[in-house]
């Protein structure tokens, strides 16, 4: 039985079971039928997709918090206006380096970590 938890609380989340005994859908489930099972091409897409969406979000948050336009941003971590706002939209395929040169010009560093590729939740 796989159990959920929500990582920002900390709180243990529903089980797959119990998602069903409620008459839901699991979220997973709805994914899957929309944009095919983990491990296929278009479930790739889908992940790396939400990935960059989630990435440019966080930084928008915190280019935000720190009061900066994204010109103002650009130029203080020393890139482009369109640099910055293609991460901020998602469509951005940027190095590593430049990644970090980004974050570190608000006072943040890039941590990273690999975790095993799901590929079924069955």
């Amino acid at each position: 039985m796989k159990e959920y938890f929500d990582t920002k609380n900390k709180k243990k989340m529903l089980t797959r079971e119990e998602i069903l005994q409620r008459n839901c859908t699991p979220i997973e489930d709805l994914i899957a039928e929309d944009f095919g099972q983990p491990g296929t091409p278009e479930r790739d897409i889908f992940d790396l997709e939400c990935d960059a969406f989630i990435l440019g979000e966080r930084l928008k948050e915190e280019r935000l918090k720190a009061g900066f336009t994204q010109e103002q941003f650009a130029q203080k971590a020393g890139v482009n206006k369109a640099t910055i706002s293609k991460i901020e939209h998602g469509i951005a395929d940027i190095k590593l380096s430049s990644l970090t040169k980004i974050i570190s010009s608000i006072g943040f560093s890039l941590n990273l970590s690999m975790t095993p590729r799901i590929t079924s939740y069955a």
